[in-house]
């Protein structure tokens, strides 16, 4: 990675606090960053795409409720350009204001899919009522701005520290094995030619035909490139047409290059969409 110490403005989904932001620093460890909160997905590209910040980071599956299908099309769309992943493990916690206890909640905020990871742990205490709300930074920004009590929230460790929050309840997910993936997206296409390039990340479109996919992909296996995901989507509009979203690991540059000119026949706007470091796995 760019060792350069430049400040570099960082779009992220959600408020400060938010896990977005947790894997942003653990991304550019080291570095001298600037966390710009967008609220929406779509806010978050379009800062990108007017060159008001550098880069950004966005959730693209998770290890539980599986891919974010709307950020593939913003990916895809965008034009923007890959140049790494992180994937973080995700800690639910109950927070509130200091000073209270569980009993004394009467609701608890978060973003949905943060409600349905910690579904189990709310059914020892049926008197809290759970209410979607946008971010689960932004519900813990919400309660200690307005001085809410009574009110809880589901965030992660560094909401809380930076609201003031007390954690009345740590690692109230039921899976402890929640990761979320996030790609980390470039406003410029710079120069990022390097050795330790592993994985790549390619859409295309197929006609509903028969054998189309599994042509693409017994290319893809001559030329022993590995097949990290295939995700599917149909195309609006075309009927049974589908565009593909596919991450391959790479052991040999030649040969990946080969596969790419290989698969062009079979395939419609194929798109590299970036070529990139395996990323690594963080434990907030």
């Amino acid at each position: 990675m760019d060792t350069n110490q430049t400040i570099k403005r960082i779009a992220i989904q959600g408020g400060f606090g938010a896990f977005h932001e947790i894997a942003a620093i653990n991304y550019f460890e080291n570095q001298d960053i600037e966390i710009v909160p967008r609220n929406t997905f779509k806010d978050l590209f379009h800062a990108l795409k007017k060159n008001q910040v550098d880069f950004g980071i966005t959730a693209i599956e998770n290890s539980l409720a599986g891919s974010i299908l709307p950020n593939y099309t913003l990916l895809q769309e965008s034009n923007l350009n890959i140049i790494g992943e992180i994937y973080l493990r995700i800690k639910q916690n109950l927070v509130a204001l200091p000073g209270q206890n569980i009993k004394e909640l009467r609701e608890v905020y978060s973003h949905p899919m943060a409600i349905l990871q910690c579904q189990k742990f709310f059914e020892e205490y049926p008197h809290i009522t759970l209410i979607d709300s946008e971010d689960t930074a932004l519900s813990a920004k919400k309660i200690a701005n307005e001085k809410l009590m009574g009110i809880g929230a589901i965030s992660s460790k560094l909401a809380a520290n930076k609201y003031n929050l007390e954690i009345l309840a740590a690692g109230i997910e039921t899976n402890k094995m929640n990761y979320t993936r996030f790609l980390i997206l470039e406003a410029k296409n710079g120069n990022h030619l390097n050795s330790e390039i592993n994985k790549a990340s390619l859409t295309f479109a197929l006609s509903h035909k028969i054998g189309g996919l599994s042509k693409v992909l017994s290319i893809l296996s001559y030329y022993e490139i590995n097949l990290a995901k295939v995700q599917s989507m149909p195309i609006i509009g075309r009927d049974w047409e589908y565009q593909f979203y596919v991450d391959v690991e790479i052991s040999d540059m030649v040969l990946y290059r080969q596969s790419i000119e290989a698969i062009k026949p079979f395939t419609s706007g194929l798109q590299i969409l970036g070529e990139y470091k395996k990323g690594k796995t963080v434990i907030e």
